[in-house]
């Protein structure tokens, strides 16, 4: 019996959730990363292999926040990102995270920010 470590785990649950959730131009994937220090996330469309927009918790306007704050702030970022590159709608990949306190902040703050998921 081998023993798996959590980022393993973790890496598993990913690749299935990954299995079910795809986007497109019309509706790109929310791609989240959730570290100990702070949170980023992508817009992608799967089908062109292309970034959309992004957001990173080492940004101005992001470095000096912490935790569920920082979350929130940058899925409303995130948000307006999408907006000014058109794009209304997305799908939500939660890599592999509990939806529970940064992740869904983060979802919480985009959903704010007027994307629809």
């Amino acid at each position: 019996m081998s023993v798996k470590t959590k980022e393993a785990q973790r890496l598993k649950r990913r690749r299935r959730v990954r299995a079910k959730v795809r986007g497109t131009a019309e509706r790109p994937r929310i791609s989240v990363f959730r570290s100990n220090r702070g949170i980023a996330a992508q817009l992608i469309d799967d089908d062109a292999g292309r970034t959309l927009a992004a957001v990173n918790w080492i940004e101005a306007p992001l470095r000096e926040l912490r935790g569920s704050e920082q979350a929130k702030r940058a899925g409303e970022l995130l948000a307006a990102r999408a907006k000014a590159a058109g794009i209304e709608a997305a799908v939500f990949d939660r890599g592999g995270y509990q939806y529970h306190g940064r992740v869904q902040a983060l979802a919480d703050g985009a959903r704010e920010g007027g994307l629809n998921f």
